[in-house]
């Protein structure tokens, strides 16, 4: 090593040439101070130098490639296979901030919940004129096979990540509502061993709120819900299988929960009841939690070239013999249409006001909101409706003239299938990034479950964009995640 080399090695993690810039940084003021509840990380952030830091974050990443944590990049062509980037420094939310989050989260997805019964039973919101027959029925996550069906408690989304952003102001406002099979979870879980290995004697001083109960509040939350409940319910969870791009997930919250993972070929349905195939013979199953999308479950009832469910699991489903984890159906409450609607529900099912803010949104369903969007498309975000993970988007201010004029004739020709946003300057996180603290933009998604009770494990999944400049923080455009401490003060 040459004496260049060991002065940059051993300079101080924080050597003050970080700069938070035009964006609201979760760390530093805009004097360039740590942020009161920051002030003991800073401390002891600053008695690191790079090459010790460096040494800690080289021993997290073996932790995770020996542990296969993992995600699947669809279509790549470097591999489709990749370890999940993990950033050490965490992000921290203060008590009062969230306590807002938190009222706001449960908040929203009572709504959200309310919703799902109305439009598959009585339809009020509809007949009131409160949002648009049109938006909901043409949705394309709309069931009409679930429209009078009945499930366990009234709960359609059992498992909710609602993805939280801050603009430059540090305002908090709700981005996207995931009520499907929202992932992610188990990397929040995984963050946290992360850091207590790595950064044992500060976390343990900081007062930082646990996640570790999640698994068992999730499965409290599934058994809540189970169809009979004076019997000790048998719980699954079914997967696609290996070749998921969740998959890690799956057979991780399987494990931490004790209970069994399956596939479709696993389940049997007899007289309107579903059976799980096991070496001592057929097992009732009650409760599913299933990570198969509606389309797949059932080749009886959906897509009959399906080999990911099993033939007669809706019908025992709408029989009341099996609860499914989240319902069939729930997709139409996040798409990201009728997400505009959802200060409206919160208004309308539970006559208050909304205590977290929807980001504006234009649709393109509508005459002047379609006018609005093409005129301004090189600066605003335009999302496609049925598309996630960062894909089917356009940022307008980064777009070239050709991408703009592709969005503009699919707008034109589909505009039910497009949302445009103004770009949020997202709030920014000091992020070790090629040797270097970065200001990378940032988001947050706690994740709501919802059974005989809501219960919010304090925290959740920090999603940072790694690639410089971005605004997108999926993990399969580049994306990584933090650890997120929520404080017990």
């Amino acid at each position: 090593m040459t004496s260049a080399e060991t002065t940059i090695t051993q300079r101080p993690l924080l050597d003050g040439n970080y700069k938070a810039g035009s964006f609201f940084d979760e760390m530093f003021d805009n004097e360039g101070r740590p942020r009161p509840h920051y002030q003991a990380l800073c401390a002891d952030l600053a008695g690191l130098t790079h090459e010790t830091f460096d040494e800690r974050r080289r021993a997290a990443d073996i932790s995770f490639l020996y542990q296969g944590i993992t995600f699947t990049v669809y279509g790549s062509q470097e591999g489709i296979e990749r370890i999940f980037p993990f950033d050490l420094i965490p992000r921290i939310i203060p008590r009062d901030e969230w306590l807002l989050l938190e009222r706001g989260l449960e908040q929203r997805v009572m709504a959200l919940n309310a919703f799902l019964q109305d439009v598959y039973h009585q339809q009020r919101i509809i007949r009131d004129g409160r949002i648009p027959a049109e938006l909901v029925f043409g949705a394309k996550h709309f069931r009409r096979e679930m429209v009078g069906v009945r499930v366990p408690r009234d709960v359609y989304a059992h498992v909710a990540g609602i993805d939280i952003i801050r603009d430059e102001r540090g305002h908090y406002y709700v981005l996207e509502d995931n009520l499907r099979s929202p992932s992610g979870v188990s990397y929040m879980l995984e963050n946290r061993q992360a850091m207590k290995r790595t950064f044992a004697r500060i976390f343990e001083h900081y007062g930082v709120r646990p996640v570790e109960h999640y698994p068992q509040e999730l499965l409290n939350t599934l058994r809540s819900v189970a169809p009979h409940p004076d019997v000790e319910p048998t719980v699954v969870l079914l997967t696609p299988g290996i070749y998921n791009s969740a998959y890690f997930e799956h057979s991780y919250l399987a494990r931490q929960m004790g209970i069994e993972i399956v596939e479709g070929r696993d389940l049997v349905v007899h007289d309107g009841k579903v059976y799980m195939r096991t070496t001592t013979g057929l097992k009732q199953v009650d409760v599913i939690y299933r990570r198969v999308d509606d389309d797949f479950l059932d080749p009886l009832s959906f897509r009959p070239d399906s080999l990911l469910g099993a033939p007669g699991l809706f019908s025992a489903y709408v029989m009341g013999n099996v609860t499914l984890a989240n319902a069939v159906g729930t997709g139409v409450a996040d798409d990201k249409a009728v997400y505009a609607f959802v200060p409206e529900m919160i208004r309308y099912y539970l006559s208050e006001s909304p205590i977290l803010d929807n980001v504006p949104t234009y649709l393109a369903v509508r005459d002047d909101d379609r006018a609005y969007i093409l005129d301004h498309l090189d600066t605003l975000v335009v999302k496609s409706v049925n598309e996630s993970g960062g894909y089917g988007m356009l940022i307008g201010p980064h777009a070239s003239r050709e991408q703009i004029a592709l969005f503009r004739a699919r707008i034109q020709t589909q505009p039910r299938n497009f949302i445009a946003q103004p770009v949020i300057s997202l709030s920014r996180h000091p992020t070790y990034v090629d040797g270097e603290l970065r200001g990378c933009h940032i988001d947050l998604r706690p994740y709501v479950l919802c059974g005989e009770r809501i219960t919010i494990v304090p925290g959740g999944l920090t999603r940072v964009a790694l690639r410089s400049g971005s605004l997108v923080v999926n993990s399969s455009q580049g994306g990584g995640s933090k650890d997120t401490w929520v404080l017990y003060d």
